[in-house]
């Protein structure tokens, strides 16, 4: 290994002496795909950088101190493993995390702040997840994945799909999502209808929409397709009561987060046919465990969160992580989410 001190190229030599004991230690999180190391370049940050990859992931926060108790920094893909207060109090020598997207619910920033650890973020843009949501609506209200079954197995023709052409799309939440969403929707030749809290009928029409009351929507959507963030306002906002109103010839659609619908009520109202069919990338516990009860229920399409994953988004998400990672060893840090003054 290059001795940092006399390679004015490697980042790690402008570190104070102090980091200079040990290598400067960074974990991976969560990297399902094992890319993260060969997707982007992370030689430049020298021989004096150890950075380690998982694949796997641990939802027990003792596993997750144990693993990185012996890391300087972490990258983090999205929101898979949350770093909440308590558990960032257990690793004192975490100096810097870097997430993936320019926000991160599952890190407690003030706390993180409070420790004097620099939070970082990484762009991402929504291009693939707009793609991956039209994807889970075709797959759904096509049927492609019993259509598929039925052919592997000697059937032919099992279900009767919806056209898209004059049904009605209903949008929870017409944000940078909603409105993209919205567009294709028209494409389609849909009808474009969408509610969230703060929607006015003026943002509604600059996308083409009309607002209706979140009651409304329910009744008259026949794919009703979920783009809110995860609040304590938003959590069930999709409960058993408007998957009745859905009725028992349309599709609801959930990319957002999975407690903002009611998941019990969900297993229930598709094993009761109440509702057309789901198509769900997000879930209450990621990754599903493999006895959870969607894994059963019928006219269902579930996807690992997928949403905003990609080769590209990788590469920028990954790239711009080894970038936060080097600017931060040199003393000056971009992308900046949160760190100490």
């Amino acid at each position: 290994m290059t001795d940092a001190g006399t390679n004015p190229a490697d980042p790690a030599a402008d570190l104070p002496s102090s980091r200079m004991s040990a290598p400067l230690r960074v974990a991976v999180l969560d990297d399902y795909q094992r890319v993260a190391l060969d997707i982007a370049d992370w030689m430049p940050l020298g021989n004096e950088v150890e950075v380690v990859a998982f694949a796997d992931h641990l939802a027990d926060p003792d596993a997750v101190a144990e693993r990185l108790a012996a890391f300087d920094a972490v990258v983090l893909m999205r929101e898979r493993t949350p770093l909440p207060a308590d558990l960032l109090a257990r690793l004192p020598r975490l100096r810097l995390i870097v997430t993936t997207g320019m926000q991160n619910r599952s890190i407690d920033l003030d706390a993180a702040v409070a420790r004097g650890i620099t939070v970082c973020g990484a762009e991402l843009t929504p291009t693939g997840t707009v793609e991956g949501i039209w994807s889970l609506i075709m797959a759904v209200v096509r049927g492609v994945p019993a259509e598929d079954r039925a052919v592997r197995a000697g059937r032919w023709q099992v279900g009767l799909p919806l056209e898209l052409h004059g049904s009605t799309l209903g949008i929870v939440g017409l944000g940078r999502l909603g409105a993209r969403i919205a567009a294709i929707g028209q494409v389609f030749g849909m009808q474009v209808l969408a509610w969230s809290r703060s929607l006015t009928d003026a943002r509604a029409a600059e996308h083409g929409a009309t607002r209706v009351e979140l009651d409304e929507l329910c009744r008259r959507s026949d794919v009703l397709t979920v783009h809110v963030p995860l609040t304590e306002d938003s959590r069930g906002l999709i409960g058993a009561r408007e998957l009745d109103l859905l009725g028992p010839d349309a599709f609801l659609v959930n990319t957002s987060r999975g407690p903002v619908v009611d998941e019990a009520a969900l297993v229930l109202a598709l094993h009761e046919h109440r509702i057309a069919g789901a198509a769900l990338d997000v879930f209450d516990t990621e990754p599903l465990p493999p006895d959870h009860p969607l894994l059963t229920t019928p006219n269902t399409v579930l996807s690992p969160h997928l949403g905003f994953v990609s080769r590209q988004a990788y590469a920028i998400g990954y790239g711009q992580a080894v970038e936060d990672v080097m600017a931060w060893m040199m003393g000056r840090p971009v992308r900046v989410l949160a760190g100490p003054a």
